[in-house]
């Protein structure tokens, strides 16, 4: 920063997080909420945190405190199904590296000293995260600062990824150029956040109404994507090609033309460096390269695996403790992992959980008449697709780097379908039991098609009167003494259902 001050930014960061404990614990865990966002994913700068007391478990101790907090000032968490899906999950998994230990497979999952125990830890911060989120999201306002936030820290994850790749001259593919990234786990995992956030807000633009900013959104879709292609990552690639088809079925069908052409001219269009990495597959001989070999080398042992416990798996978080092929500790397929250790069951309830996630977005992105709301539903809706294609080439569901902010979001959907039902729920008015009725011959019988929805309570029971209509009001009908226009009031009374 040219003062030398940037030195002092993890331990300033650091003290946040602690103020921010204390302010969720006081009666404000939005702002909690609001502080984490930008860190979840860029564990380069969390790493900092490791210099000092407790830095390692931050995170998860402010996702607690903005808990604790939210509870105790008495808020509550909006319907849906998956706080019950992760809690399964979660408890199923945890009993699962204790069948793992039992196996010989892992340790016994006591505590933090234990590599399958931490796996597990650092997974259910993700299901807290989301609880966290729809506990202190309780209005469009705070949806709306979320998606903010959200996008400013996708723009900082930009701005590292363009950084680090215009540093080294891409005339031509090399393997050894390839970062790890703010994420610090790898280009590819890099590659799966960058493609599903890019996606989101590609999605969320389509409800903007605002011209500026919706070129402000545009804008950062396209440097996001300009940065996924500079990760090289062939699995980010389909989960970007596959999330814009998608997004051309539901939205605008000018992407299928725009896609088809696209897929017919990309070697001309890419840079030289992007199209070998792509067509490098196969080598001269026509055999698989290198990464490609490993993959299915990999997809060959883990369904031996497989076929030794197909129902329960070997046990959570026990692929990683293994030996493998070149000695890799991931199946560079999420999906044939969770089989691996967690067998059919474990495979059901995630495959339940996705489902659930989805049908959370689509029902959102169909059903909301605010815009807000529908781009937050087609958003995530995309990011979901474009995080299922990317999890086919490696675990990119459990690492809290690339699916927090996934879960945020998901929280703040919850939120907005409760929102969105409370808006749509017709107010009654109390009207006092003892309420004096005038004889009908002072009233005027029109008044009675235009009065507003009432509630009475008598003898503890509620009765609604109401709503009268114009139309029902005319010709013909009388209440039982010959008065018109009586009837209007007492033969739409009813009960509540």
């Amino acid at each position: 920063m040219g003062l030398g001050l940037a030195h002092y930014i993890p331990l300033v960061a650091y003290l946040g997080f602690w103020v921010m404990c204390l302010v969720s614990l006081g009666g404000r865990p939005l702002l909690g909420l609001y502080y984490m966002i930008p860190f979840l994913p860029y564990r380069s700068m969390r790493n900092h945190f490791l210099d000092y007391p407790l830095g390692k478990n931050m995170l998860t101790i402010l996702v607690i405190a903005v808990i604790v907090g939210a509870l105790v000032h008495g808020k509550r968490l909006p319907k849906s199904k998956l706080y019950l899906i992760w809690l399964v999950f979660g408890v199923y998994l945890y009993f699962s590296m204790w069948m793992g230990a039992a196996l010989g497979n892992a340790p016994a999952p006591l505590w933090l000293s234990d590599i399958n125990f931490v796996t597990w830890k650092d997974y259910m911060v993700i299901p807290l995260l989301f609880v966290a989120t729809a506990l202190v999201v309780e209005d469009r306002k705070a949806v709306r600062t979320v998606i903010l936030i959200t996008a400013i820290s996708l723009l900082f994850i930009d701005r590292s990824c363009i950084l680090e790749s215009t540093s080294r001259t891409w005339t031509n593919f090399d393997e050894s150029k390839r970062d790890e990234g703010p994420l610090a786990f790898g280009s590819n995992e890099t590659a799966a956040f960058l493609a599903q956030f890019a996606m989101f807000f590609w999605g969320f633009v389509q409800f903007v109404k605002r011209k500026k900013v919706k070129l402000l959104g545009y804008g950062l879709v396209a440097i996001t994507l300009f940065a996924t292609m500079y990760t090289f990552s062939r699995g980010g690639y389909l989960a970007v090609l596959f999330s814009v088809f998608v997004l051309g079925l539901l939205k605008d069908r000018k992407l299928l033309v725009i896609l088809g052409v696209f897929l017919f001219t990309w070697q001309t269009i890419v840079p030289t460096a992007v199209r070998q990495r792509v067509t490098m597959t196969e080598d001269a001989n026509g055999q698989l390269e290198s990464s490609a070999q490993e993959r299915v080398d990999l997809w060959k042992e883990s369904w031996i695996s497989i076929g030794h416990s197909p129902i329960v798996g070997n046990g959570f978080a026990t692929f990683q403790l293994g030996q493998h092929t070149d000695n890799l500790r991931d199946t560079h397929n999420w999906y044939v992992k969770v089989m691996v250790e967690t067998g059919i069951i474990g495979l059901t309830i995630a495959f339940i959980l996705l489902q659930q996630v989805i049908a959370l977005s689509f029902r959102l992105f169909r059903r909301a008449n605010d815009p807000l709301y529908r781009g937050l539903g087609l958003g995530l809706f995309l990011a979901m697709c474009s995080c299922m294609i990317a999890n086919c080439f490696g675990d990119r569901w459990t690492l809290l780097e690339i699916t927090g902010i996934l879960w945020v979001l998901a929280g703040a959907a919850v939120r907005a379908i409760w929102l969105m039902a409370e808006e749509t729920t017709p107010e009654l008015t109390p009207v006092d039991a003892n309420a004096v009725i005038p004889p009908a011959e002072h009233m005027n019988p029109d008044s009675f098609c235009e009065v507003e929805p009432v509630a009475i309570r008598m003898d503890e029971a509620p009765v609604f009167v109401g709503p009268f209509r114009p139309e029902r009001c005319s010709g013909g009908m009388h209440a039982p003494g010959g008065q018109r226009g009586q009837v209007s009031r007492f033969t739409s009374l009813i009960t509540p259902p």
